[in-house]
């Protein structure tokens, strides 16, 4: 793919599911991602992706999965799959540590937090559609979880609305690496514009080598 840059007025990093459950040690989800998240470096490269974002006056938007409460799901007709297992596992639980944003990736003054999604599309029954487009963006870069189900839904429907999108692979994780290749060379050149590592992301925003 043709090299990318990123006007930071006009670009946004969707930093997708942040929880606790996650990203961290007693994490519901984490054994379920530890094994490919410590091995692309997700935290870290999750840490330098927000960093340089909002150094380079790149906003940053938190997109949030539903936080479980009692009830949820229960009396729906056809819940999915991943509802099925959170109305076992109760992930993301409104009021517990695990549905807390991970402690380094907190919302500061003036970033919007996106109404939760219920299931894996951050744009769906949400207000993140009208936020980008009232703070004039055109340009998401998806980072967080997962990368075969939130990142892949929230990035086909970004494309859909006319956004220009871009992958990071490894500021993602999945369960197996089998998932990952899925959502980076399989599917993710269907519809996203770029599909970079953290690296080559960092070069291309603004303040780190793009001259933009």
């Amino acid at each position: 793919m043709a090299a990318e840059t990123y006007d930071p007025r006009r670009t946004a990093v969707l930093l997708v599911d942040p929880y606790n459950d996650f990203l961290s040690e007693g994490g519901k989800v984490w054994p379920v991602v530890q094994s490919v998240a410590q091995k692309v470096g997700l935290l870290d490269n999750l840490r330098a992706v927000v960093g340089t974002a909002r150094q380079s006056g790149v906003r940053v938007v938190f997109v949030p999965h539903r936080r479980w409460e009692p009830g949820d799901y229960e009396s729906w007709t056809h819940p999915n799959p991943t509802q099925r297992n959170i109305m076992v596992r109760h992930s993301f639980a409104r009021g517990t540590w695990g549905g807390e944003f991970h402690p380094d990736f907190q919302p500061r003054p003036g970033e919007v937090v996106a109404h939760e999604h219920w299931a894996q599309s951050g744009f769906a029954n949400t207000d993140l559609n009208m936020q980008l487009r009232q703070h004039g963006i055109t340009h998401v870069i998806l980072v967080g979880l997962l990368a075969n189900t939130c990142i892949e839904s929230t990035g086909r429907f970004a494309m859909e609305l006319g956004y220009q999108v871009t992958l990071v692979r490894d500021a993602t994780a999945a369960a197996t690496p089998e998932m990952m290749h899925s959502a980076h060379e399989l599917n993710g050149p269907t519809f996203a514009h770029a599909i970079l590592t953290t690296s080559e992301l960092l070069t291309a925003l603004p303040g780190e080598g793009s001259g933009v």
